[in-house]
């Protein structure tokens, strides 16, 4: 039966049942109860089977509602011999599996035996001009996939908006990110000290006045320690001031540490330590030295065993420590002998953490290796050493006819004509120099001359590399 407005739609009402028929022994096509002859009945055509029934909901049926869902389409059946014998039952009358149902896929058609050829995919569109604008910050952070970087470098190959806001990008990530030295920051083990002595004090502390030169010698060594044996041979040119003119001598890297060592032992000798060269060591810096490079001709030509040389320096350096720590206060007075002039113990340590970095300085340029600043606060403390010793140094070259007489004397304490000396920079600072006098006082009221110099020129100066 067929509903207004809509397709013929069946009704199993439609279909006789099993043994009805018009009484006169014509059924539906099967033998049953209507049919008591078992006569074969005249060939029907394909068994119409009914399609589902609409859900109660459907109102595809109805005009202005959406479009009733397209029925499958029954395949055509090829045409056959009939059957005489009618023999055909309801089981065999149904209609075969379509084949472009859902539950069986076409598969594409291959040669016989060959795997199945793989299926297509659309082809993806490239990313827009708006999604490949907004990754550029990533872009420049190195943050995208593989993908989107290969779809952003391409991309700014035709954008010239793109390609300048990313060049921008790129400039501002190398701001972020600044360039730093390979070589470990020189203050790092003094950092890591100071954590672990905060977090747990040391028993023993180090003097304050020792620490620079803890830091310097540490500082050297570690430059030592990566150098090869044909480093320790390369030729070194130590220069000073010897109060007339400029001099030098040549020597190797193994020659400096040799000479350092030496140097150092006329300190461990004053701390009861055993001296390098002996009982009978010279007094005389320059003599101590000299001696030294004649007993050991192959530390001085940089043929011997340089490992075994640096560990004899550091570990007297850490003697030297070691001792001052556990003396306590009382050593920071004793007087060491260096020739011309004397030193108490705790300015000893100070210059000889001087010389760790002049000479430190003077290898490094010989292997052509860069060398920094020691760190502020001890940089300050030799500073001041070097402003403190100056008077002194004034008046003996006074006493040598090398400087000029003093313009005006004035009593022990007194302040007298003065010279501002001003370091520069990192570690600087100001300092007040009497003049005419070692006993009298620099004030800034009184300083006639004022002489300002970066710590690398002072550096050079100090160090008697320059005249001054």
């Amino acid at each position: 039966m067929s509903g207004a407005g809509g397709p013929e739609r069946y009704d199993p009402g439609d279909i006789p049942e099993y043994g009805e028929g018009s009484g006169d022994g014509s059924g539906d096509g099967r033998d049953g109860p209507g049919n008591p002859s078992g006569t074969p009945p005249e060939p029907a055509g394909p068994p119409r089977i009914p399609t589902p029934r609409n859900a109660a909901e459907d109102t595809s049926g109805w005009p202005g509602l959406l479009p009733p869902l397209p029925e499958p389409e029954s395949p055509e059946e090829p045409e056959g011999p009939e059957n005489p014998e009618g023999q055909e039952g309801p089981e065999e009358a149904e209609s075969p599996e379509e084949p472009n149902s859902p539950e069986s896929p076409v598969e594409p058609e291959g040669p016989v035996g060959a795997p199945p050829l793989p299926r297509q995919t659309a082809p993806q569109r490239p990313p827009s001009h708006d999604v490949l604008r907004s990754l550029l910050g990533a872009w420049a952070l190195t943050a995208c996939s593989p993908d989107e970087t290969a779809a952003v470098e391409a991309h700014l190959n035709h954008c010239t908006s793109c390609a300048e806001e990313a060049l921008r990008l790129r400039e501002a990530v190398g701001l972020l990110h600044a360039e730093h030295n390979l070589d470990l920051d020189p203050l790092l083990r003094s950092r890591v000290l100071a954590g672990c002595l905060g977090r747990r004090p040391a028993r023993i502390p180090v003097p304050g006045w020792a620490a620079a030169y803890d830091a310097e010698a540490a500082r050297l060594d570690a430059l030592l320690r990566d150098m090869g044996e044909a480093e320790w041979r390369a030729p070194v040119r130590l220069k000073w001031y010897d109060g007339h003119r400029l001099t030098g001598r040549d020597t190797t890297v193994a020659g400096v540490i040799g000479h350092l060592m030496v140097v150092d032992g006329v300190v461990a000798a004053s701390l009861g330590l055993p001296d390098p060269l002996g009982d009978h060591a010279p007094g005389p810096l320059s003599a101590r030295t000299e001696a030294y490079w004649q007993a050991e001709p192959d530390a001085a030509g940089g043929t011997g065993p340089s490992t075994l040389l640096r560990e004899l320096w550091r570990e007297q350096g850490h003697a030297l420590v070691r001792t001052v720590s556990f003396a306590g206060r009382g050593a920071s007075d004793l007087s060491v002998p260096f020739g011309d002039f004397t030193l108490p113990v705790r300015d000893a340590f100070l210059d000889r953490a001087f010389e760790c970095w002049v000479h430190a300085g003077d290898i490094a340029e010989a292997v052509d290796y860069p060398y920094e600043l020691p760190g502020s606060a001890h940089l300050k403390a030799m500073i001041d050493l070097c402003a403190r010793l100056l008077p002194d140094a004034l008046a003996q070259r006074r006493r040598a006819g090398l400087a000029a007489p003093p313009r005006r004397l004035v009593e022990a304490g007194a302040p007298g004509r003065t010279l501002h000396l001003e370091v520069e920079g990192t570690g600087g600072g100001n300092w007040y120099i009497p003049l005419d006098s070692p006993a009298a006082v620099g004030t800034a009221e009184e300083a006639v001359a004022h002489i300002a110099l970066d710590p690398e020129t002072f550096y050079q100066l100090a160090a008697g590399h320059v005249p001054p």
